[in-house]
């Protein structure tokens, strides 16, 4: 049975209001997916989505792609189980395939700072790829600290938490349909 989703949710004693609806991300997918098959036409790329976040817009992205692609997957910490980075990367999976001059795009529930992101391109472009972009679904331009290019963006989102589709607090949260963030 579908859980349908209220406008406003408890966690705790904070408050979070939808932010994305569901179906404005699915749309939103479906078309980073045909922007993204139209630039890999004729390639194989790997698709390396960064853990736990990016599983469920990863899954739903490649559903949507009519190209062949091959997945693998980074599991980083960074968080932990507080709201705000706590400014230090650690690596907890690595990957297992070859990426030598392959095509890789890396995809990311979320950029904030672009800590995370940053610190996955250079290990991956130390690994000599033919080429490495980045898809995130959703983009804090506000607390950007990283020189990125980011090329291909779901929203651009104000400087606030967010849970849901992915995303979490204390690893709770995630499988709810929409965004929710937090009420200021």
């Amino acid at each position: 049975m579908r859980q349908t989703e209220t406008s406003i949710i408890k966690v705790g004693n904070e408050e979070f209001e939808i932010l994305l609806h569901e179906n404005e991300i699915q749309k939103r997918v479906k078309e980073l997916a045909q922007k993204i098959t139209e630039n890999y036409h004729g390639k194989l790329p790997i698709i390396i989505g960064i853990l736990n976040g990016s599983f469920i817009f990863m899954s739903d992205l490649v559903k949507n792609l009519s190209i062949q692609c091959e997945i693998d997957f980074f599991k980083l910490s960074s968080y932990g189980d507080e709201k705000i980075s706590s400014g230090k990367v650690t690596m907890l999976k690595e990957l297992n395939a070859d990426i030598n001059d392959r095509n890789i795009l890396l995809v990311e529930d979320i950029v904030d700072t672009g800590l995370s992101i940053s610190y996955i391109k250079n290990i991956l472009e130390s690994s000599n790829p033919a080429s490495v972009k980045i898809a995130t679904l959703l983009l804090k331009p506000e607390s950007l600290k990283h020189n990125l290019d980011i090329e291909y963006i779901g929203f651009e989102i104000p400087n606030r938490f967010v849970i849901g589709y992915g995303l979490d607090y204390a690893q709770k949260y995630r499988n709810l349909r929409s965004i929710y963030a937090l009420k200021q």
